[in-house]
């Protein structure tokens, strides 16, 4: 078996986001070390009793779903195949290099927060995330030019994130209902992936001159890069392209592909939510694809991933 594990971004944070992390003993630090960064607030306290817009926010949406990324593996770590591919999704991009064990868990929690600081700052008011399905590349990009939006995400299937000011998207939207399939703004406070933020891209490459590396990029599990989907091979190639994300196109069709290329056999995504094990589903349909939501225990989780190893 060759699983290639999905770290999910912001967006799909929801009160039981930890329901399958929250006590495992091998997450117990991580949690621990996540209050600190959340001014000594237990996460799962957060999500428990926080309202949307608290859920949502940059910084804790980061943190939060960086959590989930990093408890879960922590959780299946004994159960998990040899040969991995890690691949994330917009902030998960940060949590998958901690998921394969190239930076220590807790530093990567540390450098997310970092990360979604240096957004903060950088970020004009007002600006966010836009969703649509069903339109063509050549016609988002004519959107984009008439409306001031960059596009920050290409998701397989014509679906693609929009980034740029709230106050251009209703028009933007109007213009796209005609005739797209969806299109639904994110809860989302930041126009990632795009020039908007290049002051925070160099902010954040600078922090991570700063971090250990604990192992080569070459040993162990591989680590997609999500500007090109190519692996990360070079340390400073990939911290470059890991800086460059904040402010560039996030290209997760390719990061799929890039698992596809790699020999992945099975898709587990660690959470929150099933956005990206939807994608993989229906990008290879062939491939089987899990979201650890998918299961009512970790149990669960463990007999799926014991299933598909003797495959």
């Amino acid at each position: 078996m060759v699983l290639a594990i999905l770290c999910s971004g912001q967006g799909r944070q929801h009160p039981d986001m930890f329901a399958l992390t929250a006590d495992a003993p091998q997450a117990a630090g991580l949690f621990a070390h996540a209050a600190t960064l959340l001014g000594d607030r237990d996460p799962r306290e957060i999500v428990r009793t926080g309202s949307g817009d608290v859920l949502h926010r940059n910084r804790i949406g980061q943190i939060l779903c960086s959590l989930q990324a990093l408890a879960a593996a922590a959780a299946l770590r004994d159960t998990l195949p040899d040969r991995l591919t890690v691949a994330g999704y917009s902030v998960g991009e940060v949590a998958a290099w901690g998921v394969a064990g190239l930076f220590r868990a807790t530093d990567t929690l540390d450098l997310v927060a970092r990360r979604a600081e240096a957004m903060d700052a950088a970020s004009p008011d007002g600006d966010g995330l836009l969703f649509i399905r069903g339109l063509s590349r050549k016609s988002i990009e004519k959107l984009c030019e008439r409306h001031n939006a960059a596009i920050a995400i290409v998701n397989p299937g014509n679906a693609f994130v929009l980034g740029g000011s709230r106050a251009t998207f209703e028009a933007l939207a109007d213009e796209a209902k005609a005739d797209a399939a969806r299109v639904v703004e994110l809860p989302v406070e930041v126009a990632s992936h795009t020039r908007r933020l290049a002051r925070a891209s160099a902010a954040f490459r600078a922090s991570l001159r700063h971090v250990r590396l604990m192992r080569s990029p070459t040993d162990g599990a591989r680590v997609l890069t999500g500007v090109d989907g190519s692996p990360v091979i070079d340390t400073k190639a990939g911290f470059d392209k890991l800086a460059a994300q904040i402010s560039q196109t996030v290209q997760w069709a390719d990061c799929l592909q890039g698992c596809i290329e790699g020999g992945a056999t099975a898709f587990l995504e660690l959470g929150p939510g099933r956005a990206l094990s939807e994608m993989a589903v229906g990008a290879y349909r062939d491939i089987p694809a899990r979201s650890l939501e998918d299961f009512r225990t970790l149990q669960g989780a463990y007999a799926w991933l014991a299933d598909h190893s003797s495959k």
